[in-house]
């Protein structure tokens, strides 16, 4: 049974959203939620056209996260893996590089003389990087959404986006060319 126009059934259970869009389940964020509903419908659920709005293809993301303790990346780091195997996230490469990065800085114990009374401090930062891949933007949404707001104190999170786009017409035309030669 095929649709014309796609048809929405936006449902919210125990405090998941999510969306049945032609016999395709997504879920979607608080913002994205109606609270609108139809005389005869459930509570919590609701219909709506859905937006014929295509989503973006990412060839991966790299999560880099970096903080002053290891034990916390690692355990963050499992944590966010265990999310994305819970979504359904084909998860790539997890790593961390072999030393932390330091930064040392000398001052002197005393304000004014005394320069051979020096202090020494040292900041460790510790990084890990992972990669997922082949994801849609509404998934992508929900993951980071999710992700971020449970980063543990003194956890920084940098995100980098790879995204498949089409060619411009002029290169294709032109790589069409190249091909007949």
């Amino acid at each position: 049974m095929a649709f014309s126009k796609p048809l929405c059934i936006r449902f919210q259970e125990n405090g998941i959203l999510g969306t049945i869009a032609n016999r395709h389940l997504q879920f979607v964020g608080v913002n994205n939620f109606s609270s609108t509903r139809m005389s005869g419908t459930p509570q919590g659920l609701s219909l709506e056209k859905c937006s014929d709005k295509k989503d973006t293809l990412y060839k991966s993301v790299e999560i880099e996260i970096r903080s002053g303790e290891p034990a916390v990346l690692l355990s963050y780091e499992w944590f966010t893996s265990y999310a994305a195997k819970q979504l359904g996230i084909t998860i790539g490469k997890c790593w961390a590089p072999p030393k932390a990065h330091h930064n040392r800085l000398t001052l002197l114990k005393s304000i004014h003389i005394y320069k051979k009374h020096r202090v020494q401090y040292e900041i460790r930062t510790y990084f890990r990087h992972m990669t997922y891949e082949r994801l849609t933007e509404s998934t992508l949404k929900t993951f980071l959404e999710y992700i971020q707001r449970n980063v543990p104190e003194g956890v920084a999170v940098k995100v980098t986006k790879k995204s498949v786009v089409n060619l411009p017409p002029s290169l294709n035309d032109s790589v069409r060319r190249l091909s007949l030669q």
